[in-house]
């Protein structure tokens, strides 16, 4: 198979990444320390959370930073005030506390009025891989999504989550970002700006793998080995989708020729970004295939335990079993 690798940051390729020393979470608020160095408007809310980026940003800027207290829903009913008196509002918990815990909030004062808070929620999928389902992220996209005025941005390296910090700060509307606790391969570099939502990372003839967050990365692999495979007529890219709503003329532009399309995540196949795919061919009247992989509760919650890459693979995302169901998949189609 003759796949081109289209430099992932300009210069590196899929062989030279190595894993990032600083979090997405604190390459985010390094940024938006930067940030408020200049605008003293801005305002971070913590439900009770920490980051060590943080601690410099509530040494510095006390009158900036205000610890709420285990209370989502009141940290949104805060920030909507604050917001509404001019200033520029990030509200900070563990992803599904700063998001499901407290929807109603989000959905009425904030998306239902455009009141430009950001909400910033660490642990997306499966990062507090110990704790359970009350602490798995995994509706949130599909939940999120549906909100008008919402703009959601999923974190696939401390790069993207640096860009981040200064697109939630120009946006004018209500947004989500999600950053992943897993220190993961920066893909991207200082001179990539995420402005247009998605991002091909390998050029692709026949299919594309389409994905986001820390899935982008298991894509990368599997088309890696896939390449090495005796898929010798077959050409598959990479598609990394960092922003919701996804840009519809921009990502059919890039897929339109395509025999099929596979959609990864670690989110539920229930109105997560392959919902989001199929509900975009459907309303363009795109007949082009696609295959979703992602998390099948089957209305039962995961409690398993054992470590990230363990859980997926109960679910069929390890890189193996993925690896042999794209393939199968792939042949089937082309």
């Amino acid at each position: 198979m003759s796949i081109v690798l289209q430099s992932l940051s300009s210069s590196q390729n899929l062989q030279d990444l190595q894993i990032s020393q600083i979090s997405q979470r604190d390459s985010f608020w390094n940024e938006m320390y930067e940030i408020a160095k200049k605008d003293r408007d801005v305002i971070v809310l913590a439900a009770d959370m920490g980051a060590p980026a943080l601690d410099k940003f509530r040494r510095d800027f006390g009158g900036q930073f205000f610890n709420t207290g285990i209370a989502e829903q009141n940290t949104i009913t805060t920030a909507a005030g604050l917001a509404l008196a001019g200033k520029k509002v990030y509200a900070y918990a563990i992803a599904p506390f700063i998001t499901l815990r407290c929807f109603e909030q989000i959905k009425c004062l904030l998306a239902m009025m455009n009141i430009p808070v950001k909400l910033v929620g660490v642990g997306p999928g499966f990062s507090y891989e110990d704790s359970g389902p009350t602490h798995h992220t995994v509706e949130d996209i599909s939940i999120m999504r549906i909100l008008p005025n919402m703009k959601i941005f999923n974190s696939t390296d401390s790069k993207t989550a640096k860009g981040f910090a200064r697109l939630s700060y120009e946006c004018v509307n209500p947004c989500y970002i999600r950053l992943d606790r897993q220190l993961l391969p920066d893909i991207y570099g200082d001179q990539d700006d995420f402005k247009e939502g998605m991002k091909t990372l390998i050029e692709g003839k026949d299919s594309y793998i389409v994905t986001t967050g820390n899935m982008v990365h298991s894509a990368l692999r599997i088309v890696k080995d896939l390449n090495n495979s005796n898929m010798k007529n077959i050409n598959v890219g990479v598609i990394d989708i960092y922003k919701l709503p996804i840009d519809q003329n921009l990502f059919l532009s890039k897929v339109i020729n395509s025999q099929s399309i596979i959609t990864l995540e670690e989110h539920t196949l229930a109105g997560g970004l392959g919902s989001n795919i199929l509900e975009i061919f459907s309303d363009n009247s795109v007949k082009i295939p696609v295959k979703r992989y992602g998390l099948n509760f089957n209305d039962k919650y995961c409690y398993k335990y054992g470590g990230r890459e363990n859980m997926n693979k109960q679910y069929g995302l390890d890189i193996e079993t993925l690896q042999r169901s794209i393939q199968s998949y792939i042949f089937s189609i082309v």
